[in-house]
């Protein structure tokens, strides 16, 4: 018996750990046990059979060249839009997703005679293309010698930049057909021009075109626009590249060729094109560069009114302004040298979105914007550029003029002839059938009978 002592019984419980231990050990029971677990899981997951088979597919496409030739170069042709139709339009085509690999540095190899007109072509280029804007003469440099080792274009830099020169609308650049070739770049801007040119022949990238072989303004649409992927844009210009295994590194292997072609139509500004190429001299002061229609019209307007009505301006007499001053009648002077006629281009046209210049010779203008055939047959030269479309045309009247290119060269509009003098039938009352012609027939009146 324990008498009147109390039992008194002690249990000693484990001590618990604090509330955050315990949400320590249970993360690194998640590290160490449920991770591995997920893995597992993940890596035993059921897959789709043909999703390995389709995805080799698609990196052999890729990687393999396919049997079909490159494909062809089309002429720069673009659809007849408004110029907030096509930038709306272009707009709403979304830039590739693809990778868009800067090109590999492109190192010239040939003569110095020929790395001198390579550099020539190239600057050409450039500077009628972009104008003297550094950026963009770099874009437009770096296209060209994509083209250059692509197989669907000529082997050369000289060959690539004009490229169906001999055909008013199959150039590919197009200053190489619309008579931008008149004008001469001036000294300093053509020097930056070459400067460039050096620099990508040799090996400098401007990555951010990659491997383009096309571009276009952004206020213009052409044929080939929605069969290539838009990578890139630089300014108001779209860069574009071939789908496909054609637009991809491998396809720009081919190796330039040496013996670059002598391109007469620039040696008036490049000396290395002058050999065995008589050059005409230039008459007057060198004229500004060929600069594209949405330059020029950007650039400050000129007030020409009526006031200015028989007043010489930049060097010939105004006759006529059309309504809505966008066409201009000018007389030229007498002696003046035809290829400075482009320069009137920079007083009349210059912050005109829409501009035309017709010139007459000496003697021979009509006195206002009523002209007849033979009037019209009579011009000298004209000028004519749409900063919406991008259109530019500078041509002499060829049969006065005579140009090397034909492209430079007016239409010639077809005589017509007087439709023949209608000769008396000797039949009394019948005349020629003319189409819708409307006779019109009087019922004959009885003669009247008297009785005597």
């Amino acid at each position: 018996m324990l008498g009147n002592q109390s039992l008194v019984i002690r249990i000693n419980l484990p001590t618990l750990p604090p509330w955050p231990a315990l949400m320590s050990w249970f993360v690194w029971a998640l590290l160490f046990v449920g991770l591995p677990m997920a893995v597992a899981a993940w890596e035993s997951r059921q897959r789709p059979v043909d999703a390995p088979q389709r995805f080799a597919a698609v990196v052999a496409a890729r990687a393999k060249r396919p049997s079909t030739p490159p494909p062809p170069v089309e002429p720069v042709q673009v659809y007849a839009l408004e110029r907030d139709q096509a930038v709306t339009l272009n707009a709403a085509i979304p830039f590739s997703r693809d990778p868009n690999p800067a090109a590999r540095p492109f190192l010239f190899s040939g003569t110095q005679t020929d790395l001198a007109r390579a550099t020539d072509c190239l600057a050409a280029a450039e500077i009628f293309e972009a104008g003297d804007d550094a950026v963009g003469e770099q874009a437009v440099a770096q296209v060209v010698l994509n083209r250059v080792r692509h197989p669907a274009f000529p082997k050369t830099v000289c060959g690539v930049v004009f490229q169906g020169q001999e055909r008013s609308t199959g150039c590919q650049f197009t200053f190489s057909c619309d008579g931008a070739l008149a004008l001469t770049p001036g000294q300093a801007a053509w020097a930056r021009a070459q400067e460039i040119a050096r620099g990508a022949l040799a090996g400098k990238v401007y990555k951010p075109v990659g491997h383009a072989t096309h571009y276009h303004t952004d206020w213009v649409v052409p044929y080939w626009s929605s069969s290539l992927d838009k990578i890139t844009a630089v300014g108001t210009h779209l860069f574009f590249r071939w789908r496909g295994w054609w637009g991809t590194p491998p396809a720009f292997r081919k190796s330039g060729e040496t013996g670059e072609p002598v391109i007469a139509r620039i040696a008036r500004f490049s000396s290395a094109h002058q050999g065995g190429v008589e050059t005409p001299p230039l008459a007057g002061p060198p004229l500004l560069v060929a600069e594209a229609a949405a330059t020029l019209a950007a650039k400050p307007q000129q007030a020409i009114g009526a006031d200015a009505i028989g007043k010489v301006m930049a060097g010939v007499r105004l006759i006529a302004i059309a309504p809505g001053g966008r066409s201009f009648m000018v007389e030229l002077p007498r002696g003046g040298a035809p290829d400075i006629w482009p320069a009137l281009a920079e007083t009349y046209c210059a912050g005109r979105a829409e501009c035309r210049i017709m010139a007459w010779r000496a003697g021979t203008a009509p006195d206002s914007m009523a002209m007849s055939d033979a009037q019209l047959e009579a011009m000298s030269f004209a000028y004519i550029h749409n900063a919406g479309s991008g259109l530019r045309r500078v041509l002499w009247n060829c049969s006065q003029t005579p140009r090397n290119v034909k492209g430079e060269c007016m239409r010639q509009r077809n005589p017509t002839m007087a439709p023949p003098a209608v000769t008396d039938t000797g039949l009394s009352g019948i005349r020629r059938k003319e189409r819708f012609e409307t006779v019109k027939i009087v019922p004959v009146t009885p003669p009247v009978t008297t009785t005597k």
